[in-house]
């Protein structure tokens, strides 16, 4: 899966090495820095921080909660159906009778935004040598802060459009992901956004 952690031990390296070998040097502060100018699939290091509040959509009614950190996804329950994903993933969502899918990965290992970060589009480009990080964004979603992307890549001679919030705590990582082909993106633009609004952090879960 395009957003799965490939190894933990990842983070235990000071670099890494893209498909396109482009040199990472992954710092033990959660920061990174490109050996290469010419990387283009990390984004930039001084991503702008959107000051909107976004909240949960009033008829997202139905709270899916994580087994492995404190955090949810409120979603409407009319719309979307919910089962047990495949590892990595924890849960893996679908919009009734259509082309649009979402996933969450949970993983209790805590590090930066930053680090999190390198490590997502790393795998994504294990996936799909041509994606692209078309867009990125910090927001504060119901309360806490997140990292929006954007990314774009053919998987299979299909073009997909990943649009997905990143979550760091102390207790570990969450990645909120939704996904869809290309030429349905605009489409689905509103639901996937409003899915990925009902994330939550769980006081007493």
């Amino acid at each position: 899966m395009l957003f799965g952690f490939s190894s933990i031990s990842l983070f235990s390296q000071v670099k890494a090495i893209t498909e396109n070998g482009d040199e990472v040097l992954l710092y033990e502060n959660g920061t990174w820095k490109s050996k290469s100018s010419n990387s283009s699939i990390f984004g930039k290091t001084d991503i702008p921080e959107n000051a909107t509040p976004y909240k949960k959509d009033l008829k997202s009614t139905f709270l899916m909660k994580s087994k492995v950190l404190n955090v949810g996804v409120w979603m409407n329950p009319s719309k979307w159906t919910v089962s047990k994903g495949d590892e990595p993933q924890e849960y893996k969502f679908v919009l009734k009778g259509e082309s649009l899918y979402g996933m969450m990965i949970t993983e209790k290992v805590a590090f930066p935004l930053e680090t999190l970060k390198v490590a997502a589009l790393q795998n994504a480009k294990t996936a799909s040598e041509d994606v692209e990080l078309t867009k990125e964004e910090y927001r504060t979603i119901n309360g806490i802060r997140v990292l929006m992307m954007q990314l774009e890549g053919t998987i299979q001679g299909v073009k997909f459009v990943f649009w997905g919030y990143y979550y760091a705590t102390e207790q570990g990582s969450v990645q909120l992901v939704t996904y869809t082909v290309d030429s349905q993106f605009a489409l689905y633009k509103s639901d996937m956004e409003t899915f990925l609004n009902g994330l939550v952090e769980i006081s007493n879960p």
